[in-house]
């Protein structure tokens, strides 16, 4: 359904501006693994099984961050359209797709969520180099404190810390590059735009991209660009969760979207270097070169201003996302 028509299960124009909203987080691959469905009193968010990534993100790991990213902007779109709520996280248990219910309550809205709303239509991924210009200390600082309100701690990395990083991307781009099955599942999220998810690419385009990346290794090549882009980056940035289970991965991603969504009022963007997340043999080392002690690395986030107006990626279409009550 394209924006502005009115979809006849949503009973207020309010409350699909505030599921539109939502379905602008990003997510691995642009899978956007997330469904809702509508109940008495609010609104629940659900996990889209059929859009994992079963190679990439065997544990779901990224598909719950993912989740949480879109639940955080479903939080602040609410607050925006003046609905305070309860928020629940796993509300019938960890093994459910049902990741988290919000329920309307009375009362004021969190002013500080409302006022986010309008990045969330500016956001995006950048996955060119950005500006030469150096991000404050006072912008991590502020972004530090963010992170930190959704349970997450948000930690800038020095010099030495990034080159360790920058070399374990370069490492998991060989890794995950020299596997077909990777390979094949990538291809397999390569669409044209009008397709409205996926890695998009020019219609005339996608046969020849989805071919080239089944077939051909490109790591040795990308490997030498990401660690450029993770040794050039204004800041290196990486998220932590205390603990390394389903709550703490939605917790990650709504940790993730406020601060990209503060950093976008800010006029900066970001991408994603999670190579070394992905590989499960490199987490091990990402942990001791951050030298972090306890804790679970969950997002390598390289941030700074762009150089351009990027697009806007496509979402896909309302039937897809809203799922019926016996559904």
């Amino acid at each position: 359904m394209e924006t502005g028509q009115v979809d006849p299960r949503l009973p207020d124009r309010w409350l699909q501006t505030v599921i539109e909203s939502a379905a602008r987080a990003p997510s691995s691959h642009n899978t956007q693994p997330w469904q809702f469905r509508l109940e008495d009193g609010g609104v629940s968010l659900h996990a889209d099984l059929h859009r994992r990534l079963p190679v990439n993100d065997p544990c779901d790991r990224e598909l719950a961050i993912s989740c949480g990213c879109a639940l955080m902007n479903l939080r602040i779109a609410a607050a925006a359209a003046g609905r305070a709520y309860r928020l629940e996280l796993l509300p019938v248990g960890g093994d459910s797709p049902c990741l988290a219910r919000i329920s309307w309550e009375d009362g004021d809205p969190d002013a500080g969520e409302a006022g986010l709303a309008p990045a969330i239509e500016r956001r995006r991924t950048c996955r060119q180099r950005f500006a030469s210009s150096a991000v404050p200390d006072s912008e991590v600082t502020a972004l530090v404190a963010m992170a930190g309100r959704e349970g997450a701690r948000l930690q800038a990395l020095a010099s030495l810390e990034r080159r360790a990083v920058a070399r374990l991307v370069a490492e998991g781009d060989g890794i995950q590059w020299r596997d077909s099955r990777w390979r094949h599942e990538l291809a397999a999220w390569i669409h044209p735009r009008s397709r409205g998810e996926g890695l998009t690419v020019p219609a005339w385009v996608a046969p020849l991209a989805r071919f080239a990346v089944k077939t051909f290794d490109m790591g040795g090549r990308l490997a030498g660009h990401d660690r450029q882009l993770a040794e050039n980056a204004p800041r290196l940035l990486v998220l932590w969760t205390d603990g390394d289970q389903p709550h703490d991965w939605l917790r990650a991603g709504q940790a993730l979207e406020r601060v990209l969504l503060a950093a976008c009022a800010s006029g900066l963007q970001a991408s994603y270097l999670n190579q070394p997340l992905q590989v499960a043999s490199l987490r091990p080392r990402l942990r001791q070169a951050l030298g972090e002690g306890n804790g679970h690395p969950q997002i390598v986030l390289r941030l700074g201003y762009p150089t351009r107006d990027l697009p806007k990626t496509p979402r896909r279409a309302w039937a897809d996302m809203l799922q019926s009550p016996s559904g």
